[in-house]
């Protein structure tokens, strides 16, 4: 237990943190890879061996780089639903109500984070019966280390890592990546949950302007909904190719809370840096890659069962063909099969959360958390739905999907990895002063004094 002096120590680094101006962080925001207690830095004349013992992050630390990746209040739905001649305007495309540190397409939250340090590795979750608004009031240590306890669930009682050579690291990286006393954030995104309300929300657009979609890997042809081309719900001059959706933009809410992260480690006082992290199939442990690497995270996979499609891959381009990571089980599922028995599952599965007895868009309980009183209901009763036209294009397109490449998505893995990951470690003063003029920051500076007394 800390003594008093320990417990003001903190608090005053905290309020020091916390007191950072926002551009003197943006403007002195820069990579330093170079953590205590390094081994070897091997540059020639310039090479360095650091005589510092290696310091690991302490909890209050850490528990500010998991808030830059957390729940700060509740989103606000503040978008039109009717047309200016009143016609119904679906204004319920938003997936979760709870707003984060960073946007996120329709407020998705597709993105997770695995955090790895020298006591193990973690999911970092969302906790529940955490109000949303629990920041608002004050940041203190406490609330910060509760709070980060709450989302931390350990999924390896190891700090996850591969042999240092590629394709598992990347050229020097080896040297200066995921050393021991470093703090790892990892991101990866659930692209499914989006995958199917982005897709519903598109077919909500104005008679005429609603698109239709072709599967650009299988000869351009419609992807299951030429029944409502034919009728005229669908404009079959509108075409959206698979491909050319990707991701659905849900990988950018990744991008924005990497910066965040990157912002944090600067306002700390702390190194660190983004850099590239191991591929998806040797992170998430794929079957083709678990003999060599072993299980990684321990991902469940979903097998296509198109050997043909195998055989001939020279014919057909990935990931059509290989094994689909789908989630983590009991922590990180993706909306489709396994975790589901069907595709018409998933997306039912969907919009009970939007709309059903205590969905998003029914149950007027966190919007009234934004809403001035008595509005929230209001909104709850007005906002339009998506129709059973649009989720029936929806479940078609998905059990086209499904049943033409036997997983869901075809064009993307349902779990996708943007390839980087953040380090946070304390920084090797001396090897700054040593090689560089004005190497780091007062904030660098003078961290050891204001965090650790040193």
């Amino acid at each position: 237990m800390k003594d008093s002096t320990e417990t003001n120590a903190s608090a005053l680094a905290l309020q020091n943190a916390l007191n950072i101006g926002f551009f003197d962080t943006l403007l002195n925001r820069r990579s330093r890879r170079i953590s205590k207690g390094i081994k070897s830095v091997p540059a020639g004349s310039l090479s360095y061996t650091s005589t510092q013992e290696i310091q690991p992050l302490e909890p209050l630390e850490e528990a500010l780089l998991i808030l830059a990746t957390g729940v700060t209040g509740v989103t606000m739905p503040d978008q039109p639903f009717t047309t200016p001649t009143g016609q119904p305007l679906v204004g319920s495309p938003m997936v979760e109500v709870n707003g984060r540190a960073a946007s996120s397409p329709d407020n998705a939250q597709g993105t997770h984070f695995f955090l790895l340090n020298d006591s193990g590795t973690y999911f970092l979750r969302r906790p529940d019966g955490i109000d949303p608004f629990y920041f608002q009031g004050g940041i203190t240590a406490e609330k910060l280390i509760a709070y980060a306890d709450k989302c931390k669930v350990q999924v390896l009682d190891h700090r996850l890592d591969f042999p240092r050579e590629y394709p598992c690291y990347l050229g020097r990286n080896k040297y200066v990546s995921n050393l021991p006393g470093t703090t790892i954030l990892l991101p990866i995104v659930d692209l499914t949950e989006q995958y199917i309300n982005g897709m519903m929300f598109l077919f909500t657009q104005p008679e005429g302007q609603r698109p239709t979609f072709i599967d650009d890997w299988n000869f351009y042809r419609s992807a299951g909904l030429k029944s409502w081309e034919r009728s005229g719900f669908l404009n079959k001059d509108l075409p959206i190719p698979l491909g050319y959706m990707n991701t659905f933009r849900i990988h950018i809410e990744a991008d924005l809370l990497v910066q965040n992260l990157l912002l944090t480690i600067q306002a700390l006082g702390l190194g660190g840096w983004v850099h590239a992290a191991f591929i998806g199939p040797i992170l998430f442990g794929a079957p083709d890659y678990r003999a060599k690497y072993g299980p990684g995270l321990n991902f469940r996979f979903h097998n296509p069962h198109r050997p043909l499609r195998k055989l001939f891959k020279f014919l057909h381009p990935l990931p059509t063909w290989q094994s689909n990571p789908v989630g983590l089980d009991g922590v990180i599922q993706g909306y489709c099969p396994p975790y589901y028995d069907s595709m018409n599952d998933a997306v039912d599965a969907l919009l009970q959360r939007k709309y059903g007895t205590q969905g998003l868009y029914t149950a007027p309980d966190e919007f009234a958390k934004v809403f001035r009183p008595e509005l929230a209901q209001r909104f709850i009763q007005e906002v339009p739905h998506y129709s059973d036209e649009v989720t029936a294009c929806c479940k078609a397109v998905c059990n086209y999907i499904f049943s033409a490449y036997d997983r869901f998505p075809a064009h993307v893995d349902a779990m996708y990895v943007p390839g980087v990951w953040i380090q946070a470690h304390h920084l090797d003063l001396e090897y700054y002063d040593q090689l560089y003029q004005n190497g780091y920051s007062h904030t660098q500076r003078d961290h050891q004094r204001l965090w650790h007394r040193g």
